[in-house]
């Protein structure tokens, strides 16, 4: 009754925006406490934009937890004989150079054995048998580790921990399958598919369980550029006009399809790629990010791709403290949240 409520914040920190959400345990209840968004200016700094979060977030907690992506990071799926989490730990140092395009001592690198479904892509080929596992490995530059232990540190944060954007997709989508709901989805092939700005990651799971994930290089900027080139305007200006001008829709439209279709054209890559080699199709996919919110893309993915596709909510089924929150702001931009939400989804682990 007289339990201390445990709070984390979960901080995506983006090319072009820095992104907060608190969670709240109140009880067994995740609930929403804070919530800011920083867009980082020309000429402005990450720093700066991580200081302005906090002091606008109104946060119970500086418990922190971030991420890494990029070309910097590195996850695979590799067959291993059936072992004890400590044994892979130990055992995963001698398997991962055949797997990294890095030398060891360049990363930082974990692991964790998962469900053998076989299941997981080409590298999973040949592990099938009962004494056989997927060990999930991921690897990061140490270089790129540090940096975002820094950011986090100079604000006078404390940090519970660093994770992986592609992860944290699929902890978000966990959190919204433990509320109440249709408890079918879990038995059922998805992509998760957040579309940031410089880049897009790609999340499969089938019966809750992440079987693929990558990263595509493409994402909302590039729409900017298009829109800009198109209309002669400034980066900014294209920005605003991709998310909301109904004046400039067809041309914006005209603007950003090429991007798009080349997105598409990697998306359903993968997906054929995890259907033919899976044995599950992947029937839906659930669109997140800064990029899927300019005109028409979510339409244009769902028709590109022959899959049903929607944008999903990360907060659905979450309580929201309306008196520490901006209901309405926060709903605005929930689309883009999915990562944030996800890496402070580790509240219920804390």
């Amino acid at each position: 009754m007289f339990r201390k409520s445990k709070s984390i914040v979960g901080l995506d920190i983006g090319s072009s925006v820095v992104k907060a959400v608190e969670l709240t345990l109140e009880g067994p209840e995740p609930v929403v406490t804070g919530f800011a968004r920083v867009e980082i200016p020309p000429g402005g700094t990450t720093a700066e934009a991580i200081e302005a979060a906090f002091r606008e977030g109104r946060f119970r907690t500086k418990r922190v937890v971030t991420s890494v992506a990029g070309q910097d990071v590195v996850v695979r799926y590799v067959p291993m004989v059936q072992m004890s989490d400590n044994e892979l730990k130990r055992a995963i140092r001698f398997e991962a150079d055949k797997y990294l395009p890095f030398e060891l001592d360049e990363v930082v690198l974990d692991c964790q054995g998962v469900a053998n479904t076989e299941r997981h892509g080409e590298e999973q080929e040949g592990a099938g048998g009962e004494n056989q596992m997927t060990a999930l490995l991921a690897a990061c530059k140490t270089e790129r580790i540090e940096e975002r232990v820094q950011a986090v540190l100079a604000q006078g944060l404390q940090l519970a921990a660093i994770d992986v954007d592609l992860f944290a997709l699929a902890n978000a989508w966990e959190l919204c399958g433990v509320m109440p709901g249709d408890v079918s989805e879990e038995a059922r092939g998805m992509a998760l598919v957040d579309v940031g700005a410089t880049r897009t990651s790609i999340n499969v799971l089938f019966g809750g369980q992440t079987c693929f994930s990558r990263e595509i290089n493409i994402g909302g900027q590039d729409m900017t550029q298009a829109v800009a080139r198109r209309l002669s305007v400034e980066p900014f200006e294209a920005e605003a006009i991709k998310r909301a001008s109904e004046s400039h829709e067809a041309e914006v439209n005209s603007a950003i399809a090429p991007v798009l279709e080349d997105l598409v054209s990697e998306i359903s890559l993968s997906l054929d790629y995890v259907e033919h080699h899976s044995g599950f199709a992947v029937e839906e996919i659930l669109l997140s990010g800064g990029g899927v919110l300019a005109p028409g893309a979510s339409g244009y993915i769902e028709q590109a791709c022959a899959r049903r596709a929607r944008t999903w909510n990360p907060l659905e089924g979450l309580r929201v403290d309306a008196k520490r929150v901006d209901v309405e702001e926060l709903e605005a931009w929930a689309p883009t949240l999915v990562v944030a939400v996800g890496l402070a989804s580790r509240v219920r682990a804390a």
